[in-house]
């Protein structure tokens, strides 16, 4: 199966405009939406989920720490139970109002710190799995593919619930396929090694890390960011590449 897109969308907040939301979502198969804990609100959330509907796109949620000043991009020390009402919360936010329009919620892809958190912290990764598993219907997780996978897949099953493993297109990749961290030179590929990541990615199943490499990753989705017009033209780009 080909690699899906899914892209980070409905991060605007009132008259503060984030991304070119209405320029990506024919590219991509799946939106990841924002529910107003680190961006996004009711009218926002709206929008959004009416041109994901419009371009036929299915609709995960995006759920953040709550932190609209840092956007979602701080680690707060929450409880495991903390944790879990807080993405029950926003993930019911968002699959009521994706009902009301008459989508269905497919999945959740945490964001920003809480993603970080997530891969890199057992108790977090488990507070959001209980969360999806007790949704009152079946959705996936969405979490970054890495060798840690297969675990990740046992600790879902244990709940009930399925998962989509994610790369990225333009991040490079540290030895133990992890993300190098953007402090480093290289983190952030530019468009040329960026699509022939993608390229190595979707027909080998495979990507060349910091020091040469190379290392499996069999990832279900690629995440794809459309921030400005050189993104959603990089975008363009990797769906022609990925589907000729």
């Amino acid at each position: 199966m080909p690699l899906l897109l899914n892209c980070d969308l409905g991060e605007s907040f009132g008259s503060w405009t984030m991304g070119m939301d209405a320029a990506v979502m024919p590219h991509i198969d799946q939106a990841n939406i924002a529910c107003g804990f680190h961006a996004g609100d009711p009218l926002i959330m709206t929008k959004t989920l009416e041109l994901a509907k419009e371009h036929g796109v299915r609709v995960g949620a995006h759920p953040a720490y709550p932190d609209l000043v840092g956007f979602g991009r701080r680690s707060m020390n929450c409880s495991a139970d903390e944790i879990k009402a807080m993405v029950m919360y926003q993930t019911s936010a968002l699959g009521g109002m994706a009902q009301s329009l008459g989508l269905s919620l497919e999945y959740v892809k945490p964001h920003g710190a809480l993603y970080n958190d997530m891969m890199a912290k057992d108790n977090v990764r488990h507070a959001i799995m209980d969360a999806i598993a007790s949704f009152h219907l079946p959705i996936r997780l969405m979490l970054q593919a890495t060798p840690q996978m297969e675990l990740h897949r046992q600790e879902a099953a244990e709940r009930g619930i399925e998962l989509f493993f994610e790369a990225f297109a333009d991040r490079c990749y540290d030895d133990d396929g992890k993300l190098l961290s953007r402090t480093q030179p290289g983190a952030v590929h530019n468009k040329e090694k960026m699509l022939a990541q993608v390229k190595q990615l979707n027909e080998q199943g495979t990507i060349t890390t910091v020091s040469g490499q190379t290392l499996s990753l069999q990832a279900d989705t690629l995440c794809v960011h459309g921030d400005n017009l050189e993104g959603v033209q990089a975008i363009e780009a990797i769906r022609e590449l990925i589907r000729p």
